[in-house]
């Protein structure tokens, strides 16, 4: 990816599901991005679930608001020069404008910055990645 490092990344989290590493996907984005983290309409506990699997260590994340409020907040809260928004669909690209984000989908994104995308995994895998495992 080109551009200076004084920008905020933010990550749907269908689009970072769809990376083949995300662990290795956000320590690239830090060496030009000062803030990264993901966004999504889900549950805090299937985000936070996701990037402890995943070793993502993130500046931010929703929350329990929706992902509108989230990149409204967060570009409050992060100075940068830029702030763009990876996603997977149209409704996250009108998403992005709403709000004044740039748009990046995560195919482009991926090309851009030599991330592996992922095979599509069967409905079977989708399920088990939103079952909590931190119940004793």
């Amino acid at each position: 990816m080109n551009g200076g490092s004084d920008m905020t990344l933010a990550f749907e989290l269908e689009a970072l599901k769809a990376l083949a590493s995300p662990e290795a996907v956000f320590d690239d984005a830090r060496g030009w991005s000062k803030y990264v983290g993901v966004v999504s309409e889900e549950p805090t506990y299937v985000v936070t679930n996701f990037t402890r699997k995943n070793r993502v260590r993130q500046d931010f994340f929703s929350g329990p608001r929706g992902k509108a409020e989230s990149l409204e907040s967060v570009k409050g809260q992060f100075d940068t020069e830029r702030h763009v928004f990876v996603g997977v669909d149209e409704d996250d690209e009108a998403l992005a404008d709403e709000v004044d984000w740039e748009f990046l989908h995560v195919e482009d994104a991926a090309e851009a910055a030599e991330w592996t995308l992922t095979e599509e995994s069967s409905a079977g895998e989708r399920a088990d990645e939103d079952v909590r495992d931190d119940w004793p």
